[in-house]
């Protein structure tokens, strides 16, 4: 059995140009790019949930979204399941169906009914037939509550209904690792359980899962590993006993103590 982590992450950095509102400035000694990732390292192991946590603009969503190659690094390389994904010429929907990523808004098509949404993806991606198709989709929307939604149309579900209905989207292409980018972050405060309630769900049906949260209860309670970040570095990680209660870095401490 291997022992290789399942996604690795080797000194990863990511530039963006720096807005020049008033045009650029000869005189000034303002950086022309922001190091959104300044040299991340980080293992996930198969089976493990980790949570990213951090201020906002601490590069957590730029280092998910490099894992599945909607960012292109400009520098250090990502390995998924022994494949560096990084790699000139790599194939990223070959990447994209082994690692499903879940986003903050739910981007259902809304001239699908959720049946229609869970199943396309199937159907277009695997080939398979429309009534097979929907024979993957309806278990999925069943485990995530939306059972009696399967005709439904996404106006007409809540935000909470629209993102489970958007995580069995994701769990259709039999991911081997989801990525969630604040999935709860649009929800109004009543929802965030019922959504959070699916993802300990399959935390512990033993889904590999990369989080960015502001959902401390949830990073406590689901979590093998919690990462924080800060200014584009991982400043510190360990278990979420050890993160929450004794923190080692005066930066983190100064975060929770303004989260918790």
């Amino acid at each position: 059995m291997s022992t290789r982590p399942f996604i690795s992450i080797h000194g990863a950095v990511k530039r963006f140009p720096r807005s020049q509102a008033k045009g650029p400035s000869k005189t000034s000694s303002v950086p022309e790019f922001i190091s959104a990732l300044a040299g991340v390292d980080l293992e996930v192991d198969a089976g493990q949930v980790v949570v990213i946590i951090g201020p906002s603009g601490s590069g957590k969503s730029t280092l998910l979204r490099s894992i599945n190659l909607l960012e292109a690094l400009d520098e250090g390389r990502i390995v998924v399941d022994g494949v560096e994904a990084t790699a000139p010429g790599a194939d990223a929907r070959r990447i994209r169906e082994e690692v499903g990523m879940v986003f903050q808004s739910f981007n259902l098509f809304p001239h699908l009914t959720i049946l229609e949404n869970v199943s396309l993806a199937p159907r277009i991606v695997r080939g398979l037939r429309p009534m097979a198709a929907e024979s993957v989709a309806k278990p999925l929307l069943e485990r995530v509550g939306l059972g009696d939604k399967l005709g439904a149309w996404p106006r007409e579900l809540s935000g909470g209904q629209a993102q489970r209905a958007a995580i069995a989207r994701a769990l259709a292409m039999e991911p081997k690792a989801l990525l969630f980018d604040e999935p709860t972050s649009a929800l109004d405060p009543e929802m965030i359980r019922e959504v959070l309630d699916v993802m300990l769900d399959l935390a512990g049906a033993g889904m590999t899962m990369v989080v960015v949260s502001h959902e401390m209860g949830f990073a406590r309670a689901a979590a093998d590993r919690v990462v924080f970040m800060d200014a584009g570095r991982i400043v510190e990680l360990g278990s979420p006993n050890s993160l929450f209660d004794s923190p080692r870095e005066a930066r983190t401490r100064d975060f929770l103590s303004r989260v918790l």
